[in-house]
């Protein structure tokens, strides 16, 4: 999201993206049932470095909507 005066509405690319970020919103859950697990995983053997690889693939996948919304806003002009 940008601030200041060279930041647009974007209403259309909103609107475009809403189905893309519903979807991106289900890829979240499951994000946070792996970023759970694999905080569990992390408390019960620290020395796994896969693990930590697999809470940070999570939180990507949590972050999935928002990057999905701006993706289209900055795709399509008003």
């Amino acid at each position: 999201m940008c601030f200041g005066e060279d930041c647009r509405c974007r209403p259309l690319g909103f609107l475009l993206g809403l189905p893309f970020a519903f979807l991106a919103l289900l890829l979240s859950i499951v994000g946070v049932v792996i970023w759970i697990v694999g905080i569990l995983l992390s408390c019960i053997c620290p020395c796994c470095l896969c693990v930590t690889v697999i809470v940070e693939l999570a939180l990507e996948l949590i972050k999935a909507p928002i990057h999905v919304i701006e993706w289209f806003t900055q795709q399509i002009p008003c």
